[in-house]
């Protein structure tokens, strides 16, 4: 059988002996949910499937990693009120992350890595992972793509056409029309649409929110106006780099056993 990182690809047994051979793995996380006028339901699970192939590939030349299918439904009850969204409450989430966890332990896996792809999953991931550490005697770790990549996409200045991540801003709407620009209803992006200056602009840590205003006016959090195909396609290369560089390093961590 042709050797592959995808989790689903193996069978039982191979499982078991990569488990038994200190594979890790990862879990990309992703949802379904409203990304305004312009965009697909889907954008996170599309940008995260991305992501986390391309990352996991190139990390599989130095580390022991599997990849698990995607969760393409996660934690967007805040995005209840605008439809087109399906959703874990919080608490659901949570478990079920923990549930998946358990699951890769009791078939021998010792290594756990969440990366996520949407924003309302952060806090229900690093829980998980974290409870999941306390119970069992296992690694974990968890991180979101836009926190792992946040230097390397300063670097090549990616807030230019957009709040990073922000959510169907011009960021997000870049790194769609590089995937499938069939995907971006350009006719309906406004040019003037208003950005509130205190969303996710507090430290780092700290929380202000807003009922219906977590995500933005109107659901999102900026005029795409200035999205770009190639600087989309920039920002997706950068992104995978940096996840891969990860990736690599937290194996290397795990394996130090200490």
């Amino acid at each position: 059988m042709k050797k592959t990182f995808l989790f689903h690809h193996h069978t039982r047994d191979e499982l078991s002996e990569l488990a038994k051979d200190g594979y890790a793995v990862v879990v990309p996380l992703a949802a379904t949910e409203q990304h305004g006028p312009h965009l697909t339901v889907y954008t996170d699970s599309l940008v995260c499937e991305h992501i986390s192939y391309h990352a996991v590939e190139q990390a599989s030349a130095y580390a022991k990693l599997l990849l698990a299918p995607m969760l393409p439904i996660g934690c967007s009850d805040h995005h209840m009120a605008f439809g087109g969204t399906l959703s874990f409450s919080s608490a659901t989430y949570t478990l079920m992350l923990k549930e998946i966890g358990k699951s890769a332990i009791a078939s021998g896996f010792r290594k756990i890595i969440f990366l996520n792809g949407h924003g309302g999953n952060e806090l229900a991931m690093h829980q998980a992972a974290q409870d999941l550490a306390v119970e069992y005697p296992v690694w974990t770790a968890s991180a979101s793509y836009w926190s792992i990549a946040r230097d390397a996409l300063a670097a090549v200045k990616a807030s230019e056409t957009g709040k990073v991540p922000g959510h169907a801003g011009g960021f997000e709407t870049s790194l769609v029309l590089s995937l499938d620009a069939d995907l971006v209803n350009r006719e309906r992006i406004e040019s003037d649409h208003p950005t509130l200056p205190w969303v996710a602009a507090g430290p780092a840590g700290t929380f202000l929110g807003r009922h219906h205003l977590l995500t933005g006016f109107d659901g999102y959090t900026d005029s795409a106006a200035l999205a770009d195909r190639d600087k989309g396609k920039l920002y997706l290369d950068t992104i995978v780099q940096s996840v891969s560089e990860w990736l690599a390093r937290v194996c290397e961590t795990m394996d130090g056993g200490v």
